[in-house]
């Protein structure tokens, strides 16, 4: 983050892999845009689970490399100048984005920059709270359901971890497009997810998805392999053709083989920045058609316990930063 200005901000830096301990809130040099770049006023930032993954030395820590760094992706707040060659923001303008993902964005400080087609005008009817909410998780949502698994009306589209960042942006796009949903989570969310339009719920807890749900056109799965099988198991619910996108741990050979076995197919996925997206996603959001739940709210400082509450679980859609003082 070098800069010509000799200007600071404050950013939450990891010196070494580990807990949540080793993020620290420090005084660094601020960032200055270059060309066909935005500097944006972090207002808020997302905490998303590849943040506390990569802290820990997973995650996207092969990209980033050794620390120290500062992690995060999602913000949210407003452009306060741009590079050259920029034409379609303008100083003043409300912005939120996934800049730079995977590579290191600094997303976990009072300023960011970032190729200014990276970001969109965040949506008019929420905060920069809700709105630093929404880019990881709605694109990765939403480049899944509609990018990846083109999931058309009347398909079955099951949904595991439903209830949490994701996955409630997975059910919302889904039955966007007018699929029948069926969503995974404890009972305590299933209410909420109907609201949110699922069709079907199933408390993980007490039963195993595929022994009620079968037929199924597009899993969204969030859980993975390293959980309980869940990739594997998912395959046992989908129709001879159906398609698993395989989110957090990919596609292993065994996986791989197993759905080529079954007759069905399965992709890896990762979350690319996608302005035009976030665009499409906005109005949706100001249409009412989809909304933004965030569980918990930290001042930067306490990151790492945003981590720690993140990383015990169990959370209701979003954890959020906020830079104010």
């Amino acid at each position: 983050m070098s800069t010509g200005s000799g200007k600071s901000m404050r950013a939450v830096v990891q010196d070494a892999f580990g807990g949540p301990e080793v993020l620290h809130l420090l005084e660094v040099p601020r960032p200055e845009p270059l060309p066909t770049e935005v500097l944006v006023r972090v207002h808020a930032a997302g905490v998303n689970p590849v943040d506390w993954k990569t802290r820990a030395g997973t995650g996207m820590a092969g990209v980033l490399g050794q620390p120290p760094f500062v992690l995060g992706w999602d913000v949210s707040g407003v452009v306060e100048a741009v590079g050259f060659g920029v034409t379609t923001l303008k100083v003043g303008d409300e912005v939120y984005g996934m800049p730079w993902f995977p590579r290191a964005a600094g997303g976990y400080a009072e300023y960011v920059t970032a190729p200014a087609r990276q970001f969109a005008r965040k949506p008019a009817t929420v905060d920069h709270v809700h709105a630093a909410a929404v880019p990881l998780a709605a694109l990765t949502a939403w480049q899944a359901v509609v990018d990846t698994a083109h999931v058309q009306p009347g398909q079955r589209v099951l949904v595991t971890a439903a209830a949490g960042g994701v996955g409630h942006f997975a059910v919302q796009f889904a039955r966007h497009l007018g699929a029948h949903v069926i969503a995974t989570a404890s009972a305590a969310r299933h209410p909420w997810l109907k609201e949110l339009g699922a069709d079907e719920t199933v408390d993980y807890t007490t039963t195993r998805f595929e022994e009620v749900t079968s037929d199924v056109d597009v899993v969204i799965d969030l859980v993975g392999d390293d959980h309980d099988r869940t990739s594997t198991r998912s395959l046992k619910v989908l129709r001879p053709g159906g398609l698993l996108v395989a989110i957090p741990a990919g596609v292993s050979p065994e996986l791989a083989e197993a759905a080529e076995t079954a007759g069905v197919r399965v992709t890896p996925f990762l979350v690319e920045p996608d302005g035009a997206a976030l665009t499409t996603i906005a109005a949706l959001i100001d249409a009412g058609a989809v909304t933004v739940e965030v569980e918990e709210v930290f001042p930067l400082e306490r990151a790492g316990t945003a981590h720690a509450r993140g990383e015990a679980g169990r959370t209701r859609g979003k954890l959020v930063l906020t830079t104010a003082n």
